[in-house]
């Protein structure tokens, strides 16, 4: 069994901040594979289901960006599950927007969620990492991170999403370097 979680703050408001991709990609792997409706647990909102032979959980925090941790330790102390079996997917600052890149482990380079859940259960977790370009100078960061995408970055998004949704089997099966591939193909 995996644990998926997508990052994002709960809200309509927040729906369509740069913030939020985390939520959209666990939302669109959710529609693509007909997961299960998505229910109140684990301080957030999980929808159950299978990618090819895989039990996959998705997760969306409820706690806020600045919390998520919360969430995620108590879904995996839950099934009894270690870092291993967990997947984020985030925003990241340091890639072009649309790039998306995966990594086990590593420094959370100043984002909330990543910092909370490495304070409740470690940094040892796989991340897809969803690129949103960073705004040129960090007085801006804040700004560009909590705004909303662009009516011209719609049509990319839905690239994006899309191509992540399709190409989730090779996560599932941890082929994390032809899911950069496959993804990024289908973006060219």
């Amino acid at each position: 069994m995996q644990i998926w979680v997508g990052l994002g703050n709960p809200g309509a408001e927040y729906a369509l901040h740069r913030h939020n991709v985390g939520f959209m990609a666990v939302d669109a792997i959710a529609e693509v594979h007909g997961f299960g409706p998505w229910k109140k647990q684990f301080q957030g909102w999980l929808a159950p289901g299978r990618i090819g032979p895989d039990k996959v959980l998705l997760l969306k925090p409820a706690t806020f960006m600045n919390d998520s941790g919360r969430a995620i330790g108590e879904a995996l102390r839950f099934y009894k599950l270690g870092e291993d079996a967990l997947t984020i997917f985030h925003d990241e600052l340091d890639l072009a927007a649309f790039k998306v890149k995966v990594k086990t482990g590593g420094g959370n380079a100043g984002h909330n969620g990543l910092r909370s859940a490495d304070a409740h259960i470690g940094n040892a977790f796989r991340r897809v990492r969803i690129g949103i370009d960073h705004p040129g100078h960090k007085d801006r960061v804040t700004g560009h991170v909590l705004g909303n995408y662009a009516k011209s970055e719609l049509d990319p998004l839905a690239a994006m999403l899309g191509a992540i949704a399709a190409e989730a089997p090779l996560l599932a099966a941890r082929d994390d370097v032809r899911f950069m591939n496959e993804v990024s193909r289908r973006l060219a």
